[in-house]
């Protein structure tokens, strides 16, 4: 009796004594990030106005004027201390709030696609300017996501003196994948602890490890020939466009003898002047595709000896300027398993029937099966199993293997589009592309707040980081030091249509929304025209 009094005793001490759990409250996080999502609905109105904005502009890679004044303005005007023409790029920028470790970067893409130009709403092809560009990738939402939740964010680090710092952040002329790997070699991303990227989808989504797709070296090569008269006397001249010609033959020629993951292909930029000119000059850009750093570099050696055997074939010169580079992708572990978390606490928008007619018309439009919007979150995020066989590339690669990183697909898309086409605009300025970006900019928050209040967390990225995806792969910069920004691609497109786009640029103050604004109905599918 008296060992059961002392055991009693003992019990009733340590329930005293020791904390107990709390299990019908939530935790501060999960307070917090509550918190946040109400922020974010309360700011839909401003998510999608910035939504619009930015499909209006509709602006190509590094001419995206518009699209960065009016995001920094936003963030100016929010405390955010701003700095412009990042790495000698006049539309890139930095934007920081707060202070103190962790540091948490947001980034996402602002740039166009080539004759791009299409009403929101509408699921035929009908231009709102013939041959313009405009956002059909879905690039305009990218940073309202991030806006939204940046300042969701800064309200309630100040309302629980949260220290941290915010760093926001543009992927400019991704479509030429122009500009990240100069932002990590200029050192944007020294000291930032985590790198928490956006892209559009159709669904939510988020992975680790290798990601799909290919890095890639973008070249542009130029032949020095010599002109003469085509029909006078044609053999005085010696044809840069020849040379140019035999170069596409002898890669062309030697496809058969690549690996199955490189993807090469080109366009000529410069052909020429006129037919009874010999060509003195002429130009081919091409990227050159492959799933790792090494490949990359041999398929551009490859290249780089096609090109000088067509220059020996024509007696003509060749010199050749990096455009644009791309390392593979590698995701972080942690940080995605905490964001997907988060997807499900958050889960996929709710569609209306307006929604769901628009996709399955436009869908049908371009040849595929009319499933419409999802209604099932994408799976858990794993890594890559089997070997890669390449395809796309985007510039995140450079900077995933500088800093933990990861990339959040929201679903402000319609599945199944071909990709870089007028189709994948249709949505960009519908309520499917606000109530998308709505929904990425809450699960976005809650995972900074994940690694503002988890300090864990952010070592775990950090172990993942080295011990992980940098066991065996050392990062090495495909750029030098001496090269530069290729800030003048686009220039000429932007210049023949930026003034008959100004006319298009949306109005808030006079409407509601960008569908309003050009008296579309939502949705206009076709036998409705």
């Amino acid at each position: 009796m008296r060992n059961r009094a002392l055991f009693f005793s003992f019990f009733f001490v340590c329930i005293l004594t020791f904390p107990r759990p709390s299990i019908a409250q939530p935790t501060k996080l999960n307070r917090l990030k509550m918190e946040a999502v109400q922020h974010v609905e309360t700011m839909q109105k401003f998510t999608q106005q910035m939504v619009d904005m930015l499909f209006s502009f509709g602006e190509l890679g590094f001419q995206e004027h518009e699209t960065s004044k009016y995001i920094t303005d936003i963030l100016k005007e929010n405390g955010f201390e701003v700095e412009t023409g990042q790495s000698g790029i006049p539309t890139a920028w930095v934007a920081r709030w707060g202070s103190g470790a962790p540091v948490i970067a947001f980034g996402s893409d602002i740039d166009g696609i080539p004759k791009a130009s299409q009403k929101p709403g509408v699921a035929y092809h009908d231009p709102v300017i013939e041959g313009a560009p405009g956002h059909g990738e879905g690039h305009n939402s990218g940073q309202a996501v991030n806006v939204t939740a940046a300042l969701a964010l800064q309200k309630i680090m100040v309302q629980e003196n949260i220290s941290g710092t915010l760093v926001l952040w543009p992927g400019v002329a991704e479509e030429q994948l122009g500009s990240k790997a100069y932002f990590v070699r200029d050192g944007v991303f020294n000291n930032v602890d985590a790198v928490l990227f956006t892209h559009v989808s159709s669904n939510l989504s988020v992975s680790y490890g290798e990601g799909r797709g290919s890095g890639l070296v973008s070249v542009e090569y130029t032949f020095l020939g010599d002109s003469a008269h085509s029909a006078g006397a044609p053999w005085r001249g010696r044809s840069a466009l020849d040379a140019v010609e035999l170069m596409n033959i002898g890669m062309n020629f030697r496809r058969e003898h690549l690996r199955l993951s490189q993807r090469t292909h080109y366009v000529i930029t410069n052909g020429g002047d006129q037919p009874n000119v010999v060509p003195s000059v002429a130009q081919v850009w091409y990227y050159f595709r492959e799933v790792d750093y090494e490949h990359i570099k041999r398929l551009f050696d490859i290249g780089n000896d096609v090109a000088r055997g067509a220059a020996l074939m024509t007696d003509t010169e060749v010199e050749w300027r990096i455009l644009g580079t791309a390392w593979p992708r590698h995701f972080n572990k942690p940080i995605a398993e905490a964001m997907y978390d988060n997807i499900k606490e958050i889960g996929l928008p709710d569609w209306s029937e307006a929604d769901q007619t628009l996709a399955k018309a436009l869908q049908k439009e371009v040849g595929r099966d009319p499933d419409g919007l999802p209604d099932e979150l994408s799976d858990p995020p794993k890594p890559r199993i089997g070997p890669q066989l390449g395809g796309g590339s985007d510039d995140i690669g450079d900077v995933s293997w500088t800093v933990p990183t990861v990339t959040l697909r929201y679903p402000a898309n319609i599945q199944g589009l071909p990709g870089h086409h007028w189709s994948s605009a249709v949505a960009m300025a519908t309520p499917i592309a606000h109530k998308g970006s709505t929904t990425g900019a809450k699960v976005l928050a809650m995972t900074a707040l994940d690694l503002l209040m988890r300090p864990e967390l952010i070592e775990a990225t950090k172990t993942y980081f080295t011990e992980e995806q940098g066991k065996e792969t050392t990062y090495t910069p495909i750029i030098s030091a001496e090269d530069k920004p290729a800030t003048f691609l686009n220039e000429k497109i932007m210049s023949e249509f930026r003034d008959k786009m100004k006319a298009y640029y949306f109005d808030p103050a006079r409407y509601k929304t960008y569908l309003e604004q050009l008296g579309i109905e939502y949705p206009t599918v076709r036998g409705h025209q």
